[in-house]
């Protein structure tokens, strides 16, 4: 058995769930968010609770579509009604982010500013050198800021670019310079 799948999904009182076939949709205050279930799985609500269920659950990929579908729903559930959030950091002289309607201005090293536009169902702020993304899809939240990571990421000599808060950058040694000895 799937020790994720077989977890009940508690649906808080603000948070009303459709279950239309193979479609979940899950609204709340954060909004409302939709899922497709893969073909095998089914979904079964009992009183206050959703209950994911596979066929065969002794077969490999059932259990793993099973615990997947379970963590999914649990992530929309949870999504509309906290969110969900990603901060980056952004480190270097000069390197200074903007948030403005629905994009983001980058000023990191280019020769121009660059402007990302933010996906609908996210919004972006900007304190002193970090930039929070949320949103209430957390697949949605976590692909932003992969994306906004990669327009200039961290190099491993100064540690200068774009990257998450958390994120430990491996320093590397530059060059040495070479003595008199080198000289003959």
């Amino acid at each position: 058995m799937s020790r994720v799948g077989k977890n009940p999904i508690k649906i808080p009182e603000k948070v009303t769930v459709e279950i239309n076939g193979r479609t979940v949709m899950v609204k709340g205050p954060k909004g409302e968010l939709f899922q497709e279930l893969p073909p095998l799985v089914t979904l079964a609500r009992k009183e206050e609770y959703l209950q994911v269920s596979v066929p065969e659950a002794q077969v490999k990929s059932n259990r793993a579509l099973w615990g997947l579908t379970r963590v999914l729903v649990a992530n929309m559930i949870e999504g509309v009604t906290n969110g969900f959030e990603k901060k980056l950091e952004i480190n270097g002289i000069g390197f200074k982010a903007e948030a403005k309607d629905k994009k983001l201005i980058l000023n990191v090293g280019f020769s121009h500013p660059v402007e990302f536009e933010l996906p609908e169902g996210t919004e972006a702020k900007v304190e002193k050198n970090v930039i929070i993304i949320t949103g209430s899809d957390k697949q949605l939240v976590g692909n932003t800021a992969a994306r906004i990571r990669n327009i200039k990421k961290p190099e491993p000599y100064k540690g200068k670019g774009i990257k998450y808060i958390d994120e430990i950058i491996r320093r590397k040694a530059g060059k040495v310079a070479k003595g008199a000895e080198g000289k003959a």
